[in-house]
């Protein structure tokens, strides 16, 4: 065990806290389960960059890093979509976390044709993931009514749109592979 392996760990303990701060009975739940999700988003980009820094990269932190991501962003947009009621914010978290189901079986798929590299983390996935942070943050400070003037709204359509593109980069690149008949 290693400190970026914590900090991963850290990530999967605070989802929790980040609901039950959600519905904490005061006003300002929102900014208090804002600053849990800026917290593990932070701790995300903190446990990568210490693990390549010293040396300390493993199979373990590989594999529960992406899935911690995953069930922060997943539980933070169900969170979201009972919040705002609204058919914009309810398409893009089914767009995210269906295309984080997708590309994650693409990558288990692709990774036992020996072929991972072809689809690992791409400068989109990058920018991707930063505007779904960003929109979920202030979507979380800010949960007042579901209006156009509403800025986390507008990224968070922005971030879905994302989404889909770095889904289908992906999906291109995979293409070679699905034509290809089983050696079965």
């Amino acid at each position: 065990m290693n400190l970026p392996n914590v900090l991963t760990i850290l990530r999967v303990v605070l989802i929790p806290v980040l609901v039950g701060a959600w519905f904490l009975p005061v006003t300002w739940a929102g900014v208090v389960a804002a600053g849990i999700f800026l917290t593990a988003a932070l701790t995300d980009w903190l446990d990568g960059w210490l693990a390549r820094r010293w040396g300390q990269e493993s199979a373990f932190g590989a594999f529960l890093d992406p899935v911690a991501d995953k069930l922060m962003v997943a539980a933070a947009l169900v969170l979201l979509v009972d919040a705002f009621d609204s058919v914009f914010v309810t398409l893009s978290a089914i767009i995210i976390i269906g295309r984080e189901i997708v590309v994650s079986a693409l990558r288990e798929w692709m990774s036992e044709l020996g072929k991972r590299g072809q689809v690992s983390v791409s400068w989109l996935g990058k920018v991707k993931t930063a505007t779904q942070m960003i929109a979920i943050i202030v979507c979380l400070a800010l949960p007042t009514e579901a209006h156009l003037l509403h800025p986390g709204l507008w990224v968070l359509c922005v971030a879905a749109l994302l989404t889909l593109w770095s889904m289908w980069t992906y999906l291109q690149a995979s293409f070679p592979y699905m034509r290809d008949k089983d050696p079965a």
